[in-house]
């Protein structure tokens, strides 16, 4: 029921966090208890804030509110942004990590930590161990964001924007 339930909603949800200007990440509906438990995970190109969830709170609200037949009962709507546990699915997910460390366990072979520069519909571009290499995402089982507690080395910026330069020059 409740994976029913989302996928009706998910077109009304996606409508009032597009017009908000953000991103649908995930949507999950839930009982608990009496009520159900709707809960939104948004993100964006420079990420989300407190005060922009409140905002995309606000229109997901409403717009639920138009639709109360679908809900049929009491609810409560939870809008988050999503954790850096998030693992990384889409091209979008491997953009907005330009920069940061991603382990990334490959659909075959070993798993590895690299730092990801430019990322095109397909492939990213990846600095491993001093080499960048391209890691096409239908080749990768799991990757997710590392937590580092300094900034990244100054040199691997560099060949990453470097690269990234001469990858819009050759799109390959």
């Amino acid at each position: 029921m409740s994976g029913e339930l989302a996928a009706r909603l998910g077109p009304i949800v996606a409508e009032a966090v597009a017009g908000a200007g953000f991103d649908l990440d995930a949507l999950d509906v839930q009982q608990a208890g009496r009520r159900k438990l709707v809960k939104v995970v948004v993100d964006a190109e420079d990420g989300v804030g407190l005060d922009e969830v409140a905002e995309v709170s606000r229109a997901v609200s409403a717009k639920l509110d138009r639709h109360e037949d679908l809900i049929a009962g009491a609810y409560t709507l939870e809008v988050t942004s999503p954790g850096v546990d998030r693992p990384l699915t889409r091209p979008r997910h491997w953009r907005r990590s330009r920069y940061r460390l991603v382990r990334i366990n490959p659909v075959e072979g070993a798993g590895f930590v690299g730092r990801v520069g430019h990322a095109g519909q397909d492939a990213a571009r990846v600095l491993v161990e001093g080499e960048i290499r391209d890691v096409r995402y239908r080749d990768v089982a799991k990757a997710v964001i590392e937590i580092e507690f300094k900034q990244p080395p100054t040199e691997d910026l560099k060949l990453l924007d470097e690269d990234a330069a001469a990858t819009k020059e050759d799109p390959r």
